[in-house]
Parts: structure tokens; sequence; C-alpha cells
């Protein structure tokens, strides 16, 4: 069975057309979404993280709302950027979500994003180290979170103060979260790199390399690279591999409006530089139920991913994209042998 989640962006902006005007719109919609997304099927409710954007920034208390609203279906992020971190305050807020949710938090990590301001970490007073690049302090973050969620020992104990003498971990603990940990890697060197590490493996519409074949192969061979990666490393645990995919069935004259002029514009890859680097963008899917499960079908990346998040727009409002979740979960799904 596939997984199928949805991946909201957050975006709230108080202009002509969007449904959510505010931060609060954004969050209290984001919870709704999620609620609404269990009763149709659908597996899966993440967000991205961005700072000093109108976005999403801090998951935690998000997340925190909907695993208490929920039952089923998983809480995630797609990708919390770990230059801006304090690891062990991370710890400290990602182990209650899972246990509030009974296990459910799916943590996405990584260096992190293009962002619209420079350096921001910095002003979190977070520098890398000498001879370290802010990549290199992205991972040193992560490894000493998921150092503090496996239990190990943090600081001294005082034996003054507790009777005990060594290293005392973090608290809460939730046992099974280690296991949970994703990587968002935009190449296949980085994607390699978290398949030795032992996380599991998340794959956006955009990669920061370009070889010359279309997307959803070179994806592909980013996931084969990544698995042989992991087994080579002896991680016994079978992995789990997302792939993110903009899908949009046209199934009412809200979605035609909306999204019916871009489908051929869409329906193709693009290649471009982001940030002085070349990147290569992951087209959409745009078009009839019919239509899109043809197309899907021949998706190399899809089919070799366990788990497909949806991107929405979320600034159209709950309603519209309840109505396209459950289109992809009651038509799309079974259609392509999902379920």
């Amino acid at each position: 069975m596939k997984r199928i989640g949805f991946l909201s962006f957050g975006h709230w902006r108080d202009v002509e057309g969007s449904l959510v005007r505010s931060a609060r719109d954004s969050l209290l919609q984001g919870i709704e979404l999620a609620v609404a997304a269990e009763e149709v099927g659908i597996d899966g409710a993440y967000f991205r993280v961005h700072h000093f954007a109108e976005q999403q920034a801090s998951p935690f208390p998000l997340l925190a709302a909907i695993a208490a609203r929920t039952s089923r279906i998983e809480v995630g992020t797609g990708v919390i950027d770990m230059r801006y971190e304090n690891p062990l305050y991370m710890a400290e807020e990602a182990a209650p979500v899972d246990l509030i949710s009974a296990g459910r938090l799916q943590l996405g990590v990584s260096r992190g994003s293009p962002e619209s301001v420079v350096a921001g970490y910095r002003n979190f007073g977070h520098f890398p180290a000498e001879g370290e690049s802010d990549a290199d302090m992205a991972r040193r973050h992560t490894a000493l979170f998921r150092n503090a969620i496996s239990g190990a020992g943090i600081a001294r104990a005082n034996p003054q103060a507790s009777g005990r003498t060594g290293p005392v971990p973090v608290q809460p603990l939730s046992p099974s979260l280690p296991e949970r940990i994703w990587w968002g890697a935009g190449n296949r060197a980085s994607a390699r790199w978290a398949g030795q590490e032992g996380m599991n493996l998340m794959s956006s519409t955009l990669l920061t390399e370009d070889t010359g074949i279309p997307f959803d192969q070179q994806q592909a061979e980013q996931i084969a690279g990544y698995r042989a990666a992991r087994a080579d490393a002896g991680h016994r645990q079978t992995p789990r591999v997302s792939v993110s995919r903009s899908i949009v069935p046209l199934i009412d004259d809200d979605s035609r409006r909306y999204f019916g002029l871009r489908a051929q514009a869409d329906a193709r890859d693009q290649v471009g530089y982001l940030h002085g680097g070349l990147a290569h963008f992951g087209r959409s899917y745009i078009g009839e139920p019919e239509q899109l499960v043809q197309e899907l079908a021949r998706d190399a990346a899809v089919a070799a991913a366990d788990t497909l998040l949806v991107t929405v727009p979320n600034q159209l409002g709950v309603d519209f994209n309840v109505r396209l979740l459950a289109a992809i979960s009651r038509d799309l799904r079974p259609a392509l042998g999902w379920d």
C-alpha cells in the first residue's frame, strides 16, 4: 500500500482572493484540513517550515493540536531547517508531540531550502564552527538531536540534588521516535548520506542538480542510490521514502477555474538557476482524473517511493483542498493500485 499525505506550505496573505488572511487562519485551517483529510482517507498531514516569511515557522504547536484531534493520520514536517534549531530544545518539543499522537510523528529535517533573508540562522544565535559550512552545522545539529531523542546522556547529574551520578538524558522520551526521522535530500550525494545515517528519505519537486534526464527518472536514481547506501551501511530497518508532487484533479468548476489554464504550461519539467546553482523542477499533474491516472502510472519516482506527498494550495481554503484530496483518495488511489 502506498501512503498518501498532503503537504501544506502554510502561506497566509491578506490579499484579494486569499481565504487565509492571517497566521491564525493558517493555523486553524491547518488543523481543520488535517481532521477532514483523515476522514476522506488521506494518510498524512505534513507542513513546510520557513523562517522570516508568512508561513509556519514553529511546527510543534500545530502538530500537537492535530495529533489531539485525530487518531490515524500521520503528522509531520517537510522540512525543518536544522541550521535554525537548538537540537536539545527541539528534542524536548518533538517527543511530547509523538507521545500525544501515539507514535504518528514523521519528522522531516534537512539543511533547509533557499530563504528570503541572509543567513537568518545567525539571528537565532547559530554560527558555523571554524572550517564548517552552514550545511555542516545543520548535520551537526541533526546528529545531536537524534542522539538526544535516542535517550543518550546529555548533562552530568548533580548527585547532591538527585542522588545520582553520570549523564542524564533529556525528558520526556518517545522510544520509537528515532525510527521516524526523515532527511530532505536535494541531490544524490545528500540522499546517499541520509542512507548511510539510517534516516528515511524525503525528496521534493526540486532537485539541486540536473543530469539531463527527466525529473522523475533522476529522482528514481536518487532513491536507488539512497537505498543502496543504506544497505551498504548495514541498517536493517526497512526505510521509508517519500516524493512530493503537485496534483490537481479537475473535478469541478472551481478546480477548472483556478488551474485549468495552467494544465499545459505546468505539464513539463523545468531546469533553471536557483541562488546561483542549477536546479531541476518537477512537473505538475493537472487534468481529468482518468488522464492523471495514466500520467502518474508512468512516474518512475512515484513508483519507487512508498509515500506520496501532495502539495496543496492552502490559500484556497479547507473546503477546496478537501475536495481535491477526497478525489485523489477516492479516484486516483484505487485506479493506480495504491490501496
